[in-house]
């Protein structure tokens, strides 16, 4: 993908965070960083960021103390990025193949399970959209997408952005709903890419392009905080408020 591309996908899960007061983001994240980031200087410092690795943007001082604010409820959005989501927002980090003789193993889990049950506003962000990542049924389930009703779960997906489109969760129906697509995507080609059955309306919008004022957030701002984890993403980002202009 190109910087604007990546723009977009940084504005779009942004404004899933409007209203959001705590949100954290894990390691090897740079567009939901990003995007959190971007949220909290939208709301003029009010969404607290906390960003794994980061030195500038976290005050954690490990996984504990992001456990610790999920079980506590002092934590509103997360993002996962897992290997396979299926229609029902299960989950797959572990890998491909027959559990436990896995043809391709993933690095697991690592809290996530944990974090997918207690933190109410899970985004599950694709840089890409293919078949064999969104798939009919992902072959182990890392994590549910929904629970029984006597399972106490305050947490849980509600959206899901990839590389072609939005989508949000219906949790009571544990069905995805197709709620916009990016430019240069189509219907077709969503469809044509995604292995799961989804909802979606009659006329299903474009993604809106990045707004002005993000742009010249994300190239003023956002893209030097990125920076510090993520310089050569950073670098490539920066200069999308003109489109002309070439990166420094």
């Amino acid at each position: 993908m190109g910087a604007r591309e990546d723009a977009v996908l940084v504005c779009t899960l942004a404004r899933l965070l409007r209203g959001r007061s705590h949100v954290a983001v894990g390691a090897n994240s740079p567009i939901p960083g990003c995007a959190a980031l971007l949220a909290q200087a939208l709301s003029d410092g009010a969404t607290r960021v906390e960003i794994l690795g980061s030195r500038k943007y976290s005050t954690f001082s490990g996984l504990a103390d992001l456990f610790d604010c999920a079980c506590t409820g002092r934590l509103d959005a997360f993002f996962l990025s897992p290997g396979q989501i299926d229609g029902c927002a299960n989950i797959n980090m572990h890998g491909i193949g027959d559990y436990p003789r896995l043809d391709v193993r993933w690095p697991g889990g690592h809290g996530s399970p944990l974090l997918y049950m207690m933190i109410p506003n899970i985004i599950l962000f694709r840089p890409d959209h293919r078949r064999r990542s969104l798939v009919p049924r992902v072959d182990f389930i890392t994590a549910p997408g929904v629970s029984a009703p006597n399972v106490y779960r305050p947490g849980g997906p509600t959206a899901l952005v990839t590389a072609r489109a939005s989508f949000t969760f219906d949790r009571e129906n544990a069905r995805f709903r197709l709620e916009s697509v990016h430019p240069g995507h189509t219907v077709d080609s969503v469809i044509e890419s995604t292995g799961f059955e989804f909802e979606r309306p009659l006329s299903v919008p474009v993604t809106p392009d990045p707004d002005p004022l993000m742009l010249e957030l994300i190239d003023d701002v956002v893209s030097r905080q990125i920076a510090e984890l993520y310089p050569k993403f950073a670098a490539a980002l920066a200069g999308t408020a003109e489109p002309g202009r070439q990166s420094a």
